[in-house]
């Protein structure tokens, strides 16, 4: 857990610290900073809140980030309070967002702060809601957000790293997804139509005659495909 630190506590521990070799002078320095930046006020207090980011898998090929390893423009409400023009980066696989935080580097967010944010990436916008851990929900951390009404259509992105066994073959991060379906705060795993079938029961017909009729072709690698069933399914259920 990271404890809430105040900005000024931040500065203080982190200038002393020595410069780690993960992150480069370059990162810091090529990334203009939002105007939000300078302020030591109590609200940016609440935004500049977690530790320094060190990359630790610089060896490992490709990269741990969703979209780019660039930083994208984005927006984040933290505790109710909502940031605009932040620069983040998503990394995947430790599920934690990233900002500049000049001349120190790189600021991973306190992510039990985060209620959700949004990142712009080739002029889409993509919404993630944070779901807290709980002992009862075995799903947790950001979602995309691909559709909401009375249930709701998430994403959630993962990457891993292959290790492969033979030698000359480096480490390399891919990037994986799972498509869930949630009604009453239960989130269930999708990847098919049978799936569809399987929770959609009592609607199964209709959605059957409805897919067929409009030609749709759902598929895991594709989770926007499962939204016109999932909006059609919240027009007929009770």
């Amino acid at each position: 857990m990271i404890r809430p630190v105040f900005l000024l506590v931040f500065i203080l521990s982190t200038f002393i610290m020595p410069r780690v070799s993960g992150t480069s002078n370059s990162d810091s320095e090529s990334y203009r900073f939002s105007s939000i930046q300078q302020d030591t006020n109590s609200v940016n207090q609440i935004l500049f809140n977690g530790r320094v980011w060190t990359n630790q898998y610089y060896m490992v090929e490709k990269d741990q980030f969703l979209f780019s390893k660039d930083f994208l423009p984005g927006t984040l409400t933290i505790t109710g309070k909502t940031f605009t023009n932040v620069s983040i980066k998503y990394d995947l696989f430790k599920d934690q967002l990233i900002t500049p935080f000049p001349p120190v580097g790189m600021l991973q967010l306190n992510k039990e702060m985060i209620d959700s944010f949004s990142v712009l990436f080739q002029n889409k916008l993509y919404h993630f809601i944070r779901i807290p851990e709980d002992s009862l929900n075995a799903l947790s951390g950001y979602l995309n957000v691909l559709y909401k009404g009375k249930s709701a259509l998430y994403v959630k992105y993962n990457k891993k790293i292959d290790r492969p066994t033979r030698e000359g073959e480096n480490d390399k991060f891919y990037q994986i997804s799972h498509i869930y379906f949630e009604k009453n705060n239960n989130h269930v795993l999708i990847t098919s139509k049978r799936d569809l079938y399987r929770i959609f029961y009592r609607e199964k017909a209709q959605i059957k005659v409805f897919i067929k009729k409009n030609k749709i072709r759902v598929s895991k690698n594709d989770p926007e495909s499962f939204i016109p069933v999932i909006r059609y399914y919240d027009t007929i259920s009770q």
